[in-house]
């Protein structure tokens, strides 16, 4: 199922955010957005949901202009992880993974198909012993994988993540990663937003590059993330190696 945008331009407080930018997505592959803060990923993100309206261009999937789409079955096709997702209700944490299920639920609620994808969304994001846990006495990373696995439940044929890294400590940093790598393979597209660029260079099969509202680089990871393309974009001087067990690092050493 094609994704794609074209010639998208968004302008916020008289600040161009975005300038006309084109791009697609591949299904089965994790696409990650990279760029300096104020770039315009975020911004990208929420149009490519839905949340923002352009003031040009347009987003479509499979040919149809997403904005036209009823919003379950917007819902259905797309699920996001936005950069700072809050609970507001002190609920139980199956409650809020159940949340997930509302795209596909029909007027009596879940059935065993939605129990079923709850219960293996919360064991994908290690959140199965917290299922009866008040969501608000969690930890801030508790809350961040709970979240991930209530998108996850929807089953979402593309899942967009901005920054889904944030409050989770190392062990859960690899086990978000690893689970969106497995989600690609399973067909379906990830596009997430990365700052944490040897992270990216190990989970991504395509980069974008965001500078300025415009798209620097866009393509293959071993095509685009170079020390000349990152230097452009964060203007800082970066050394590409690989780690003992063969994994890439990219590291920051000077600004340029």
């Amino acid at each position: 199922m094609s994704f794609s945008f074209e010639a998208l331009s968004l302008t916020l407080r008289e600040r161009k955010i975005l300038n006309d930018v084109s791009g697609q997505f591949q299904p089965g592959r994790v696409t990650v957005i990279l760029g300096a803060n104020g770039a315009g990923k975020s911004s990208l993100l929420s149009c490519l949901v839905g949340l923002r309206e352009p003031q040009s261009g347009s987003v479509s999937i499979e040919g149809l202009p997403l904005l036209s789409l009823e919003s379950r079955e917007r819902g259905r096709l797309i699920g996001l992880l936005p950069q700072r997702p809050d609970i507001h209700w002190n609920v139980d944490v199956k409650t809020i993974v159940g949340l997930g299920r509302l795209p596909h639920t029909g007027r009596w609620g879940m059935g065993a198909t939605d129990r079923e994808a709850v219960a293996k969304a919360m064991a994908a994001t290690d959140c199965t012993d917290l299922a009866d846990r008040q969501a608000l006495r969690l930890s801030g990373g508790e809350q961040g994988r709970v979240l991930l696995a209530r998108v996850l439940a929807g089953e979402p044929q593309w899942l967009l993540a901005d920054e889904p890294l944030a409050s989770l400590d190392p062990a859960h940093q690899f086990d978000v990663l690893d689970r969106l790598k497995n989600y690609a393979k399973s067909g379906n597209g990830v596009i997430v937003v990365l700052h944490d660029l040897t992270q990216a260079a190990r989970i991504a099969d395509d980069i974008m590059v965001l500078k300025e509202g415009a798209i620097l680089a866009a393509g293959p990871r071993e095509k685009v993330m170079t020390a000349e393309v990152l230097g452009q974009a964060y203007g800082v001087e970066v050394q590409i190696t690989t780690s003992s067990t063969g994994e890439p690092l990219v590291v920051p050493v000077r600004r340029l």
